[in-house]
């Protein structure tokens, strides 16, 4: 048995349209091995909510599925035929929970109406509301949500409580890979406490094995994450562990982005908040060689004109001149 969840191999995505073509997610690979959360971490615009919409099988409008491979459990998500994808695969493997709760329901149903679309849609089960309803209470009680939430209208409940019902609809088949993106946006300090509780309760009881977490939110991704992932203007720059990406970065991006937040407990109190000179790339025509050098204090001559490889040492993945040999230097 594989000892990964989820396997991309030099994933592109791009978005085409009268403004041209964007290179949104340009060659990325990436492992997410069974029993671990993952956190995609990153700027606005970076790729992140894109990368995470391509690993679904299903492209939103614009957004065209250009090459690599997408494997989930073995399944090459983007050679499934649609049927399959969305009746074998799609919430009884892979769950998908977008950025916007709001719009992953329909305000015009109750949320056990909603349900019970969903399961006819997804796996042909016929039910009423009611049967629908019953059927996720127990669910919805094990997550410690009350179960009238589902006798709801989506404009009924308050922003935390409709990501947290979302959240609770896309597990209730238990799949082996839970996607969710940006799930701490616009909610205040106490829903974002709530709902992290909710995310590392689905994955300590067992319930999800496995997450990949998108978010700008770094401090979330430190609770929640085993791993990280660092992407910048289409291409993933570095990966490692939480603490080593937090307490050790490696790329001058991952180093630049950290001391660009308010500081974290590790930082010392005397560290300055700083903040990434220029502005990310328009990705309709990235720049040659390293995405980042236009905005890298560290660049030279060859981060200009050529991209580096990928270096992975000690358990870390990393893009950068500075350690092309896979130096970490004494840092």
């Amino acid at each position: 048995m594989s000892e990964s969840v989820l396997k991309t191999q030099d994933l592109k995505g791009y978005y085409r349209g009268t403004f041209g073509v964007v290179h949104a997610v340009d060659g990325v690979s990436l492992t997410i091995k069974k029993g671990e959360i993952l956190g995609l971490a990153g700027e606005s615009g970076c790729g992140k909510s894109t990368f995470t919409q391509l690993l679904t099988g299903t492209a939103v409008p614009l957004l065209h599925y250009e090459s690599g491979k997408v494997e989930v459990e073995g399944i090459d998500i983007w050679n499934t035929p649609a049927e399959e994808l969305r009746k074998g695969v799609k919430c009884k493997l892979l769950s998908y929970v977008p950025q916007s709760a709001l719009n992953a329901l329909n305000p015009t149903l109750r949320l056990r109406e909603f349900v019970a679309d969903m399961l006819r849609e997804r796996t042909g089960q016929k039910c009423s509301p009611n049967e629908a309803r019953e059927f996720l209470a127990e669910h919805f009680r094990a997550l410690n949500l009350d179960e009238h939430v589902l006798d709801r209208y989506p404009h009924e409940l308050s922003g935390g409580m409709r990501q947290r019902a979302v959240i609770a609809i896309s597990t209730y088949a238990k799949p082996s890979l839970l996607l969710t993106d940006e799930p701490t946006s616009s909610l205040d300090v106490a829903s974002q406490k709530r709902l992290i509780e909710m995310l590392l309760s689905l994955h300590r009881t067992g319930m999800i094995k496995s997450m990949m977490i998108s978010s700008h939110d770094i401090c979330a991704l430190r609770q929640l994450c085993d791993r990280i992932a660092i992407m910048y203007a289409g291409k993933l720059v570095e990966e490692g562990t939480t603490d080593d990406i937090i307490n050790n970065p490696v790329h001058p991006y991952t180093t630049l982005l950290l001391d660009s937040l308010l500081p974290l407990e590790h930082l010392s109190k005397d560290k300055k908040f700083k903040i990434i000179e220029g502005r990310p790339p328009d990705l309709r025509h990235p720049p040659p060689g390293c995405r980042f050098h236009p905005r890298c204090p560290q660049r030279t001559d060859i981060c200009t004109s050529k991209m580096p490889a990928a270096v992975e040492k000690n358990g870390r993945s990393f893009s950068c001149w500075l350690y092309s040999e896979g130096d970490l230097g004494d840092g």
